[in-house]
């Protein structure tokens, strides 16, 4: 596309589209396309039906889509760990999105559960998760968080301070259990990504440093009630390419290397941070690829070093639930803002940073598309933006949409499977919208959307007269 066709207020990255009707390849889910009439449908089901039975804003998740990459991440590191000789165990990251719902799509899958919270743990539980395929994260676990892990026997606890291993040690010997451990490390290796989501590297609460960690797996091993498995470590997230985590792995096999001569460190948990693509101008490097450069890598390290390859664990999440998701708003108002550089297009739809805050948290960007129809008009330089009383809450930032859209149009925005509900609030006392699975035709609500009696419900002054009359009493 000509330069000059690229007003100043676009960002490099993005071009000017033939079509603004368009789905670009690897930013929307498998089976996005459009029908006959222009409209978007999403497995299987038309737009304006989803706006129809589940109004907007909405939540779609393609169900064939987040189960197709789940078993694909099973397979991909299962089938490299055995390229080399070893085993995998695959975790799904809860924190990305997590329901009753998804976490048995991905126990269907073959995966177990990565939780950071009693909320997280209690709905894979629910779910029906063995105990044992559970991983428990987090920085600061509180005691009854640690009682109900030890009580349920999940799997492994990722321990991350002094504190923490105390804490735990005293617990197993109270309940007269043994909890296997993994000791979170950081790597010092930076990840190429927002600084919010760079979790190795020294300044920053997560974990030991590699100084620091071999003292931290020496109190586990004293005390009786704790089994320690081996070390974990987590880059950061919405990673391409393969070199960081060779580098973290390079520095975390050192330390795994020396903490053999005390005993047994049977497991490596790599951690996740795999991206995807969230507009056309981004290049995520395919799974399988990562999985195959990251567990030989490992491989190559434990040969120089001259130790067994321990079994590798991953925890993907933002790239199996991710793709899977497509926003659904309804236009309410457009303006045409004239600036120095040009001309840029306000569209304001019936959510924002209460349904997807990471726009605001990290200038994410996101793409968008016409869903109730195709436009007639030229691409326009435009930015979707929320219903929200603050000047950061956009949607999309940097978009080109036909000319024509206009009020009562739906507007779909993909990629927003993960950390987008995971992340939602009530701002502006704003009702967190319903997430929605569709396939094969049908569409079925798996997390109700909240209504404004829902909001009302959690006010003590509107559900009782305890405060009133208190009140009155004060005034007198």
């Amino acid at each position: 596309m000509s330069s000059d066709r690229t007003p100043v207020l676009a960002p490099e990255w993005l071009s000017v589209p033939d079509d603004p009707n368009d789905l670009a390849a690897g930013v929307w889910p498998i089976t996005a396309h459009r029908t006959g009439d222009g409209e978007l449908s999403i497995g299987g089901v038309a737009a304006s039906d989803l706006r129809a039975e589940f109004g907007t804003p909405a939540l779609l998740l393609d169900e064939e889509d987040a189960r197709s990459r789940a078993v694909a991440a099973q397979r991909a590191f299962t089938r490299a760990a055995e390229a080399n000789g070893t085993k995998a165990r695959v975790y799904y990251a809860g924190k990305a999105f997590l329901s009753v719902e998804i976490a048995r799509w991905m126990t269907d899958a073959g995966l177990g559960i990565d939780v950071a919270s009693r909320g997280e743990l209690e709905t894979a539980l629910a779910a029906g998760v063995a105990p044992e395929r559970i991983g428990f994260h987090g920085n600061n676990k509180q005691a009854h968080e640690l009682v109900r892990a030890v009580e349920v026997g999940v799997g492994t606890v990722i321990v991350d301070s002094d504190v923490e291993i105390e804490r735990l040690g005293t617990i197993t010997s109270r309940l007269g259990r043994t909890q296997n451990v993994l000791v979170r490390v950081r790597s010092g290796v930076h990840a190429d990504t927002h600084d919010f989501l760079a979790t190795a590297h020294e300044d920053q609460k997560f974990g030991y440093s590699l100084a620091d960690a071999a003292g931290a797996v020496a109190r586990i091993r004293e005390l009786e009630g704790l089994q320690f498995l081996g070390l974990h470590c987590h880059i950061g997230s919405q990673i391409f390419g393969v070199d960081g985590f060779r580098e973290s792995a390079a520095r975390v096999l050192e330390l795994h290397s020396e903490l053999l001569e005390g005993g047994d460190v049977p497991l490596m948990n790599l951690g996740g941070g795999f991206g995807i693509a969230y507009t056309r101008a981004d290049d995520p490097t395919p799974l399988a690829e990562l999985a195959r450069g990251i567990v030989a890598a490992v491989a190559e390290e434990c040969f120089r070093l001259g130790v067994a390859l321990p079994e590798l664990a991953f925890e993907p999440g933002r790239s199996i639930i991710g793709p899977s998701g497509v926003s659904l708003y309804e236009v309410g108002t457009t303006k045409r803002v004239g600036l120095s550089g040009g001309d840029r297009t306000y569209i304001s739809v019936d959510g924002g940073m209460s349904d997807n805050a990471r726009p605001a948290l990290y200038g994410a960007q996101y793409s968008a598309r016409l869903a109730s129809r195709e436009g007639a008009g030229e691409p326009e330089l435009s930015r979707v933006v929320g219903l929200h009383c603050e000047s950061g809450d956009i949607v999309v930032d940097h978009e080109y949409l036909p000319a024509d859209t206009a009020p009562g149009d739906l507007l779909a925005v993909p990629a927003t499977g993960a950390y987008c509900a995971a992340l939602s609030s009530n701002y502006n006392h704003t009702p967190r919208p319903p997430i929605v699975a569709v396939r094969g035709g049908r569409a079925r609500l798996i997390v109700r959307g909240e209504t404004i009696d829902d909001l009302l419900a959690r006010d003590v002054a509107y559900t009782t007269d305890a405060f009133g009359a208190d009140a009155e009493e004060g005034e007198e």
